[in-house]
């Protein structure tokens, strides 16, 4: 699928001149590293030891009779962190470390991928710096304090809407003049190449694990693939390991905001179109004269306008299907999952949720559907009670 850092038409590196040669210092690094059996192994015992792999596949029965279907939830909330994130961490982390790098800089919305990342410079002994919108570090202020508590330092950014976008755009600027000591560690499948292929490849385990467990638990493999997709990168570490099973139907799901007749949304799939945005080749929300469109969701982690290149190469394909979800059905599909298994879901992974409960009645009772569950919801209670407060 991918050649020269494309998927189909999509991706590439549209970049300034300066970060050229950084991003082939990293694809060389990781085509090096990638299969070395030392580096793999140290990967393997942080993965297990430290992160907390491999995740359960839970058989959610009390939320499956709600829906109508037989419901398993890829438990990627239990990771260390609370997020799919520190996959992706672990292993670029991993990377900059061998790579002799000695700073870490990385881009976050909802704060998990900025938290993760604080752990791993901890964990590592590497000063690292945080981009995050102000928007966002208002409303996930939790995990502001967690990445501050591990040593990281937290940049506000001003700009824009205050949100992801302008999060990278300020740590892309940070990195061209700092590319000698500096890795950016970048969260989602998304960017110039070699990022999509990279954190694809650190969040293929989630996807290995859930069709074996699957196959172990139900003695088949799932009929539906579900999972949010912001940048991605949750999604196609699950989807990886079923692109090749025509039979299982992969589903992604973003975010509808307010509703797309209101105009604010960040269903980039849904709604968008083709063109380049954060030095890739993708679709993006953007108006007639090419201008990156305002965003606006419930949930910080999907609030970006644009989407990794190799989802838009699978809608393309007819691989995977995306729809959305507003904000309205992702608070009853976060209360509905709380009351009924006691698994606070992220905001985020809600919205796979949702789309899952507006399927009643559409798939059979002996359906099997896997949603991955890509991080809890400590996070998000102080903006559910603010939409929703407890009588």
């Amino acid at each position: 699928m991918r050649h020269n850092g494309r998927f189909g038409t999509f991706g590439g590196f549209y970049v300034p001149e300066v970060l050229i040669g950084a991003l082939e210092e990293i694809e060389q690094a990781f085509d090096r590293w990638r299969d070395d059996s030392q580096f793999c192994q140290e990967l393997e015992a942080l993965s297990r030891h430290y992160a907390g792999r491999p995740t359960p596949l839970y058989y959610a029965r009390r939320f499956s009779d709600q829906v109508g279907c037989r419901v398993y939830l890829k438990r990627e909330d239990l990771l260390h962190g609370g997020a799919h994130k520190v996959n992706n961490t672990l292993g670029q982390g991993l990377l900059a470390k061998y790579m002799g790098k000695t700073r870490l800089i990385a881009e976050t919305g909802a704060g998990q991928h900025g938290l993760a990342t604080a752990m791993i410079g901890a964990l590592f002994g590497m000063e690292t710096k945080i981009f995050m919108g102000t928007t966002d570090v208002a409303r996930q202020n939790v995990n502001v304090h967690k990445m501050r508590l591990c040593g990281a330092e937290v940049i506000p950014v001003e700009g824009g809407t205050g949100t992801l976008k302008d999060a990278i755009n300020d740590a892309l600027r940070y990195w061209t003049a700092h590319v000698e000591d500096t890795f950016y560690l970048f969260g989602t499948a998304g960017g110039p190449h070699p990022y999509p292929m990279i954190v694809r490849h650190f969040q293929t385990p989630i996807g290995h694990e859930a069709r074996q467990q699957c196959i172990d638990q139900v003695g088949r493999l799932p009929d539906v693939v579900a999972a949010c997709v912001g940048g991605g990168s949750n999604a196609i570490g699950i989807f990886s390991a079923f692109l090749d099973d025509a039979e299982v139907r992969l589903v992604g799901v973003e975010g509808g905001g307010r509703g797309l007749e209101s105009g604010q949304h960040c269903a980039t799939l849904v709604a968008g179109s083709v063109g380049i945005l954060h030095g890739a080749q993708t679709y993006v929300l953007q108006d007639a004269h090419g201008q990156i469109r305002e965003t606006e969701s419930i949930s910080a982690g999907l609030d970006y306008p644009g989407v990794g290149p190799e989802h838009a190469h699978l809608k393309e394909t007819g691989r995977a299907e995306y729809v959305c979800a507003d904000d309205e059905s992702v608070l009853d599909a976060f209360a509905l999952l709380i009351r009924t298994e006691g698994i606070i879901p992220a905001l985020e992974s809600s919205h796979a949720l949702a789309w899952l409960m507006q399927q009643k009645g559409q798939l059979p009772p002996d359906a099997v559907v896997v949603v991955n569950l890509s991080g809890r919801g400590d996070k998000d209670v102080g903006i559910v009670e603010s939409h929703r407060p407890l009588q």
